[in-house]
Parts: structure tokens; C-alpha cells; sequence
């Protein structure tokens, strides 16, 4: 099990608001959960809006801004909410366990959405680049 779960949804959203959540927590599938608590609570929209805003935040803070993709950080918000919307999970770790691929091949998802490297594309990393494949929910 991963340590992000060691913390409440409550203090882990503090801590990651305030930019103090230990690096070391903050996995791709703390991402995932990140985006499934503002979904949950705010729905699609204002989930991309606080993510995007609290990643920079949170990378700016720890000196890595160059970690930063706008194009992945809003992909995986709308995959997350792909997901969200045929799930029957009440919470994350749930949700998570119904859909594994989101933690084990997210690469390859975001792969079926855009037919270039939007990982290491530096135009990815400033602005977010529409679907050229399939399109998002």
C-alpha cells in the first residue's frame, strides 16, 4: 500500500495545499487521488482548475518546476473523471482498485489519446494540448 494513505483525505488536501506534503508521498497514484478528491468534491471543471493551480504551487515550492506538464496534469484529471463517472466506489482507494490501469498504464491510456510523446514534448509543459486521437470525455 502506498504511504499517501497514512494520511487522512482531510490532511493530505492541507498538506498538499500548503506545499508541505513530503515529495516522497506524492506518487502518481497521490496525482490520481488528487484528482479524484476534487472531482468528488467540486466536480470535473474546478478539479482541473485546483490541480493545476496547486501543482505549480507545490513544484514551484520544492524548486522542480520543471516536473510540471500542463498537458499530462489536465489529462489525467479528465481520465480520472472518465473513470469516476463508471465507478461505484465511494472512495478512492476503492475507485483505484476498479480501475488499476489508471495507476499501472496511464501511459499507455494517455497514449490512446494523443498520438505524440506528450511526456516529453516541451509544448506539453506550458499549455495543455487537445486530444488529437480520442477525444476526453
Amino acid at each position: 500500500m502506498e504511504s499517501h494513505y497514512a494520511l487522512k483525505n482531510s490532511q493530505f488536501l492541507e498538506q498538499f495545499q500548503a506545499a508541505t506534503l513530503d515529495p516522497k508521498l506524492f506518487t502518481h497514484e497521490a496525482h490520481l487521488r488528487l484528482a479524484w478528491l476534487y472531482i468528488d468534491a467540486y466536480g470535473v471543471d474546478k478539479a482541473i482548475e485546483l490541480v493545476k493551480t496547486q501543482l505549480i504551487n507545490y513544484v514551484t515550492v520544492l524548486g522542480v518546476t520543471d516536473k510540471y506538464n500542463e498537458t499530462v496534469t489536465v489529462a489525467a484529471v479528465k481520465a480520472v473523471y472518465h473513470f469516476y463517472l463508471r465507478s461505484e466506489s465511494q472512495t478512492f482507494e476503492g475507485f483505484i482498485n476498479e480501475f488499476p490501469r489508471l495507476k499501472t498504464n496511464f501511459k499507455d491510456l494517455l497514449f490512446s489519446h494523443y498520438h505524440v510523446d506528450i511526456f516529453n514534448l516541451e509544448a506539453a509543459r506550458s499549455a495543455f494540448l487537445e486530444p488529437d486521437l480520442l477525444p476526453f470525455d
